[in-house]
């Protein structure tokens, strides 16, 4: 495939990027947009089917930017068959150039040092992470065709706010660093022990302890270190795809709602606390212990069904079945200390990026003052995810107008289920958010639409915040085509449901 075939599509692409630098407004803080929910003046229509009709008749913007959003969502689902034709289009590449006996700069595998443009694109196209990101061109150019390039400047570059996907970067990075890892490693390691320090003790203890210390250093934090002590102690084993599966949906369940117990650490709960004014005693007597016990009946249910398999992976380690240890070289206390601070610190201030970033700037000095203590800081894998969440947030941002006249029509039990499938197809604390800007919930409402929220979690990667960095961490143990959508949904909806009856029946 010729490279020059896709300089069309880039140049498409670029398209909105050189007209936002062009017509860049000097003030857009004049701008309204989205239209408010309040603006439509459609409160007395009592039909939701008619009230979204009225919306789009009122600002068709409105069914444009739903469709680029599915448009988004569906091109999830087939981000393997991108990745698969990147393979066929590299392949056919190498094929060529090595008939062409001019190219003689191979590198040391055989292959030219001259890359498949087309398959990098491709590859590109099929990144997960990157998929809602791309989208965002074509928001941006719907949003320039009907509201002007003015408009499109003040919404993305202004109206939107990116401070979660910042957050997640740093601290995605801070809690994959050698000295947060060996720190949560011993702690699991003791817990593990319990049950013989074989795999299926690894196994249990990072999908019960790491979703619940998420309430202490954020969701996000929780699923890397859980997603790479699961990569170490248990994919590594290559367990059948069935039970992989099932535990990266137990995983992302938990995590969601692993971090109810206080009310700064699930992004979801963030969006409501203030307005609601709900503290740590709330969250915990009204979700923490409903979320403990939901997430010890699934884990031990999944265990119970796939205990022999985990009891044959340790015939994969050595020593006499137990699952690897914590090994290396002693890390000093106090540089394990620096980096628990610096990780504090982010949590302290996860809504003030000008702090955390700052901060994480002094921890990548300190990191290379350590560098033989700290190992690489790999930064990329954190990006990838923080673009991933700035997309979605983006997309989320002007969906409003379907989603809040869908949640204030339903009562408390179709609002749960409601909660939890639209969680499945939007942020989870987009979900949240604008349930607080549906005007007279009743306490039990509010309860109703944040446990469908976090219950609905772990059903899709976009689902919630922290599932992207799972995925991109866990994602290689899946093959070429990665993690499945539907897979996915399959390992996740019985602790789903699991949790569902414990928020509704306890």
């Amino acid at each position: 495939m010729r490279p020059t075939a896709f300089l069309p599509v880039i140049f498409a692409a670029l398209l909105p990027a050189a007209a936002f630098a062009a017509g860049a407004p000097d003030s857009v803080t004049s701008i309204t947009f989205p239209t408010p929910l309040d603006g439509y003046a459609d409160s007395e229509v009592a039909s939701l089917w008619e009230l979204l009709r009225g919306r789009v008749a009122a600002d068709p913007f409105n069914l444009w930017a739903s469709a680029v959003f599915a448009l988004a969502i569906l091109h999830t689902f087939f981000a393997s068959k991108f990745r698969h034709w990147a393979h066929v289009v590299e392949e056919r590449h190498l094929a060529c150039q090595k008939e062409r006996p001019e190219i003689s700069d191979l590198d040391k595998d055989g292959r030219p040092d001259e890359v498949s443009f087309g398959g990098q694109i491709l590859h590109f196209l099929g990144e997960i992470e990157a998929i809602f990101g791309i989208w965002v061109i074509a928001l941006a150019g719907v949003i320039i065709g009907f509201k002007g390039i003015d408009t499109a400047v003040y919404y993305i570059g202004h109206k939107v706010n990116y401070t979660e996907p910042l957050f997640v970067v740093v601290i995605m990075t801070l809690a994959s660093t050698r000295p947060i890892l060996r720190l949560s490693e011993n702690g699991l390691a003791a817990v593990a022990r319990i049950g013989g320090s074989t795999p299926g003790a690894w196994w249990v203890a990072i999908l019960v302890v790491a979703p619940v210390l998420g309430s202490l250093i954020t969701e996000p934090a929780a699923m890397t270190i859980g997603a790479l002590l699961l990569a170490k102690q248990f994919y590594a084993l290559d367990p059948s795809p069935r039970l992989k599966y099932a535990t990266i949906g137990l995983l992302f369940v938990n995590i969601s709602v692993g971090g109810t117990f206080t009310h700064f650490a699930a992004p979801p709960v963030l969006m409501v606390a203030a307005p609601w004014g709900w503290d740590i005693a709330y969250m915990f007597t009204h979700f923490g212990w409903r979320a403990l016990i939901g997430i010890i009946v699934g884990t031990a249910l999944y265990w119970a069904v796939f205990r022999k398999e985990l009891a044959s992976l340790a015939e994969k380690r050595p020593g006499g079945g137990k699952a690897a240890g914590v090994a290396g070289e002693p890390i000093p206390v106090w540089i394990t200390l620096v980096c628990v601070g610096f990780m504090a610190f982010t949590v302290w201030r996860a809504h003030d990026p000008a702090l955390f970033i700052g901060a994480f700037l002094f921890f990548l000095a300190f990191a290379q003052a350590t560098a033989h203590h700290q190992g690489e800081v790999d930064i990329k894998p954190a990006l990838l995810v923080g673009f991933f969440l700035a997309g979605l947030v983006n997309h989320g941002g002007v969906q409003g107008w379907w989603i809040q006249p869908v949640l204030s029509s339903l009562s408390e039990t179709p609002l749960f289920l409601g909660a939890t499938i639209l969680t499945a197809f939007n942020d989870n604390a987009a979900i949240t958010y604008l349930a607080t800007l549906v005007p007279d919930f009743t306490d039990t409402l509010k309860y109703a639409v944040v446990a469908g929220a976090v219950t609905g979690g772990g059903l899709t990667v976009i689902a919630n915040a922290p599932n992207p960095a799972g995925q991109s961490i866990l994602q290689k143990y899946f093959g070429p085509g990665g993690v499945s959508p539907l897979g996915l949904a399959f390992g996740a909806i019985i602790p789903t449901i699991i949790l569902g009856l414990c928020y509704m029946l306890l």
